[in-house]
């Protein structure tokens, strides 16, 4: 059995996953598929990733098609209670619960260890870093495993050059359907609701300073420019500073920019974006968020330490009063703040994400054995895939290529 906070919510946290399998199509086709034919049969599979709805569904169909499984979250500050209750409530080893303590939260990855994975799943690395560090005696049973998000498997890259890696992982993360749209619209809408639920602050009229012009950050400039804010892009990256200045975005380093913004939302996955100095020199007022995957972008310790005084203002809001007066409000603790202040993604675009790691899952079992250790890419006909079957759902039809549409493309001998 595993460990949760309140077993008294489960039937609060039922109602939220049934919620997210009406809109979640794709997975739920999936689900069919693949809890007919048992692709997952006999095999036992460690996850950890935030617990959400979303994530419940993917969850109970990686069970489904068959295999056994243990769970815990990936940020301390963004696992839902009454969702984690009702998996534990349908049988799930589950180890999960808001407001865990680091060593809380790394014991929760160990217990998922401990039924000896054939197939891992994970959103950060952490618990790739955990079988591969303190639990090595599971590493011999492990196939394969997958990775979420940008700055896992910017870490597993990293294990991989430097030979440490001991087994094949898919760079789920990398698919075009998860982060061309988990990753852009997903946080996009996702950041700016847990801003909003934590302050409740109107964006129209405002600077809103974006650290990071990539999938992540281009979604919260979008969607922060719809709500009427004059964006300023900080990069260091000099490919994507020309592309949001070419999109219509200012662009300035941070020294600069945390002179005017008013709200701010670091998506590097870097630490030290915003530090004592950027905190020092912003306006009275200013808001600071992180929608990378760690809270170490934000520094809040140095907060604390040039802070005269701070308060909890509201949920997922405290406020740090200055030396010089100036009051700066930080969300959700540096963490997360579209889980930690809100629900995360819409259940929408989880859907693709999550289909994506149920058919990697399934080509792992099939061929996991014969891939080298290292990190793998998602095919081109899974995107295709997972693409056709959300059009579907969607009711959208598109075109296909004639017969001699195809023989023209793939003959190289035609000339204008």
């Amino acid at each position: 059995m595993g460990k949760i906070k309140d077993a008294s919510l489960a039937a609060d946290g039922r109602k939220k996953i049934e919620w997210a399998e009406s809109r979640m199509p794709v997975l739920m086709k999936l689900k069919e598929t693949h809890s007919k034919k048992k692709t997952l049969q006999g095999l036992r599979v460690s996850g950890c990733l935030h617990v959400t709805k979303e994530t419940a569904v993917l969850v109970e169909t990686i069970r489904a098609c068959g295999a056994e499984v243990a769970w815990s979250g990936c940020n301390p500050l963004s696992t839902q209670d009454d969702v984690a209750a009702a998996l534990d409530a349908s049988g799930i080893d589950i180890y999960a619960w808001r407001g865990l303590s680091p060593k809380d939260y790394y014991w929760c990855i160990e217990q998922t260890l401990r039924i000896g994975p054939n197939l891992t799943l994970d959103d950060g690395a952490d618990l790739i870093f955990t079988i591969h560090g303190k639990l090595q005696q599971y590493l011999p049973g492990v196939i394969g495993g997958t990775e979420e998000t940008t700055i896992g498997v910017h870490r597993i890259r990293a294990m991989a050059a430097e030979g440490k890696l001991k087994y094949p992982v898919i760079a789920v993360n990398d698919a075009e359907t998860k982060s061309d749209f988990d990753n852009v619209y997903g946080t996009g809408q996702s950041a700016i609701d847990g801003i909003i639920r934590a302050t409740n602050v109107l964006f129209a009229g405002k600077n809103v300073v974006v650290a990071g012009y990539g999938h992540v950050g281009r979604g919260i400039t979008l969607r922060s420019r719809g709500l009427g804010a004059n964006v300023i892009v900080t990069e260091v990256n000099p490919v994507n500073a020309l592309r949001a200045r070419m999109e219509g975005y200012t662009v300035l380093p941070m020294d600069e920019a945390a002179k005017l913004g008013d709200i701010f939302v670091t998506a590097t996955s870097v630490k030290d974006i915003i530090t004592a100095k950027h905190l020092e020199s912003m306006k009275d007022g200013a808001i600071v968020s992180n929608a990378g995957h760690f809270n170490v972008e934000v520094d809040v310790k140095a907060a604390e330490r040039i802070a005269k005084k701070h308060r909890q203002i509201r949920d997922n809001n405290e406020e740090y009063v200055l030396k010089n007066g100036n009051r700066i409000f930080i969300l959700a603790e540096g963490k997360l703040v579209n889980l930690a202040a809100a629900e995360g993604h819409p259940s929408e675009v989880m859907d693709m994400s999550f289909a994506n790691q149920l058919l990697s899952l399934a080509r792992l079992s099939k061929e996991g054995r014969s891939m080298k250790p290292g990190v793998h890419e998602t095919s081109k006909e899974q995107d295709a895939e997972v693409a056709r079957l959300k059009l579907d759902s969607m009711g959208i039809a598109i075109d296909k290529l004639s017969e001699e549409q195809t023989r023209y493309i793939a003959d190289w001998k035609q000339g204008t």
